[in-house]
């Protein structure tokens, strides 16, 4: 049987479009990149190029999907010095632009295809799209799911009629067993970015924004996970538009594009982070990396603070609350502003998912203040004295104290953990720490050491006694699932003392956890090859100066 294809018609065009409005964006275009680049259109037009531009032009997405506006974002413009334009794809059906990649690769599939029903692995927007898309197509949808992925998606999954598996703690392990029931219970597998269709999908958010906007556009800054959005965003951009950057935006802890391109070969990272559990990708895309690698210029990442910082900025522009992945486009456009000094330039970030749990806004609202440089942390050191407190507060001048934690420690010395408010962009800290230096003999930075920003200010307490020996310190992620503390306590209390350890719900997917361990310094790489079998992301903290200053 033939798979079903859009045609295009004098009368509607291609995906629904007018056919006049289709050919009237494309020659613009091509006449426009004349005036704005030293380089000729010709240049993207390969073989490959011009199969996914066929293919993007081609996609039926607008029968499930919406095209999204792209936003002013007032407020920010007003602060960087540039108009920021944000492509609002938390407004689709599904809350995030997944929706147009899984419905075009649904449409393409045969009737035979889609007996068999259809399977996919998903940290949570893919998986929605595909449930919508199997919904309305009436095939059976089955989605494997990382334990990690927040409620608010499963359960969405499963009000589109989605059958949901939980597996794994990260979204490599969910595709290693969907590819399992592929070969078990033959579903066709619709994979997340890594497909020539559900590229085409995403690339057309691209179409959007080159006819939204049809006036000079310097950046577009695209968040990337496996690569799906961003390379069919760039091949389309490039093709029509070669004199606009195309930036992707990566978490830190997830950069799998940066260090391919670095490489210049894909590679597998050891350990994702998965704060931003929407672009928790260990590895790029085969396809979305050989179209990366020829049309994007340039990769940036971000930190989990100014993930958090962004998140806040498109909600005091939008009154809309993103998910961590679907702010990197901002966090990296901010970022990149302030790297390049540019100002009047036309930016567009995509605004790419709103699915988040509520109960993660306390980590994130927590974290956003130190993201926009509006807070320090600082460890000072004073003398144990009546009137000490009052100097140290007199060296702040009119700056508002966020937080102050204190113990007594001994009679001659106390360490002191405060957060200090700065001023905006940070221009404040190094003030902060050089007025203090007037008043106070040792005074330490601590607002980027994730050891105090996670641990420390919940527990300064007191150091450890004298008679304690052979402290060795780790810091662990683990996923936030029942009986997960329970089965990291007993795994970990079999052989070595627990000499401290603090835990704390921040309402995130995974645990945060500090341990500290008597290890005798004949057994510490038999600590090492135990932590590794555990499988838990960590990093030994020993020689952290937060834990120096107020555990140790």
């Amino acid at each position: 049987m033939q798979k079903k294809r859009v045609k295009f018609s004098k009368r509607t065009g291609i995906a629904g479009y007018p056919a006049c409005l289709l050919l009237v964006q494309i020659a613009y275009s091509l006449y426009h990149s004349r005036f704005y680049s030293c380089h000729s259109p010709q240049e993207t037009d390969t073989p490959m190029a011009n199969r996914y531009i066929k293919k993007i032009l081609e996609a039926p997405v607008y029968d499930v999907a919406k095209e999204t506006p792209l936003d002013e974002a007032p407020a920010l413009s007003a602060r960087l010095g540039n108009r920021i334009l944000l492509k609002r794809e938390d407004e689709q059906p599904v809350f995030s632009f997944k929706l147009r990649g899984a419905y075009n690769k649904m449409s393409q599939l045969s009737e035979e295809e889609r007996a068999c029903g259809v399977v996919a692995a998903s940290a949570g927007n893919h998986a929605q799209g595909l449930a919508m898309a199997a919904n309305k197509m009436g095939v059976k949808a089955t989605i494997v799911m990382p334990k990690t992925t927040p409620d608010i998606k499963v359960n969405n999954v499963r009000a589109w009629g989605g059958n949901v598996v939980l597996h794994g703690d990260a979204f490599d392990e969910a595709l290693a067993y969907s590819q399992q029931l592929v070969e078990k219970d033959g579903y066709v597998y619709v994979h997340p970015y890594d497909d020539p269709d559900v590229i085409a999908g995403q690339g057309t958010i691209a179409m959007e924004i080159l006819r939204q906007e049809s006036g000079p556009i310097d950046t577009i800054f695209v968040p990337v996970g496996g690569g799906g959005l961003i390379a069919g965003i760039a091949v389309y951009v490039k093709y029509l538009r070669p004199e606009i950057k195309v930036i992707g935006v990566e978490y830190e802890d997830s950069a799998c594009l940066k260090a391919a391109l670095e490489a210049n070969e894909r590679v597998t990272l050891s350990q994702v982070g998965i704060f931003a559990e929407g672009v928790a990708v260990a590895q790029i895309g085969k396809d979305t990396f050989e179209l990366a690698s020829q049309y994007v210029d340039e990769v940036i990442t971000v930190n989990t603070d100014e993930i958090c910082a962004a998140i806040k900025d498109i909600y005091d522009d939008t009154r809309s609350i993103c998910e961590p992945a679907g702010a990197l486009g901002v966090a990296g456009l901010k970022k990149y502003v302030a790297r390049e000094g540019c100002r009047n330039e036309t930016l567009i970030a995509i605004d790419s998912g709103a699915n988040v749990n509520f109960d993660r806004l306390r980590h994130i609202a927590e974290r956003a203040e130190l993201g926009e440089n509006r807070e320090a942390i600082i460890a000072a050191k004073i003398p144990e004295r009546p009137g000490s407190f009052k100097a140290f507060c007199a060296a702040l001048g009119q700056r508002n104290i966020t937080e102050f934690n204190y113990r007594y420690s001994d009679d001659n010395e106390a360490i002191v953990f405060a957060g200090i408010q700065t001023k905006a962009a940070g221009c404040g800290r190094e003030q902060l720490l050089n007025d203090l230096r007037t008043q106070v003999s040792e005074v330490e930075d601590l607002t980027d050491n994730e050891i105090a920003k996670l641990h420390v200010r919940y527990m300064v307490g007191g150091h450890a006694p004298g008679s304690l020996e052979n402290e060795v310190v780790y810091r662990f992620e683990f996923p936030e699932r029942p009986g997960a503390l329970m089965k990291f306590l007993s795994t970990l209390g079999g052989r070595w003392n627990i000499s401290m350890f603090h835990y704390r719900n921040h309402g995130a997917a995974y645990g945060r956890v500090l341990v500290g361990m008597q290890v005798p310094p004949s057994e510490r790489a038999d600590v090492e090859r135990f932590l590794h079998d555990i499988g838990y992301n960590y990093w030994e903290e020993t020689d952290n100066r937060a834990y120096q200053l107020f555990l140790g």
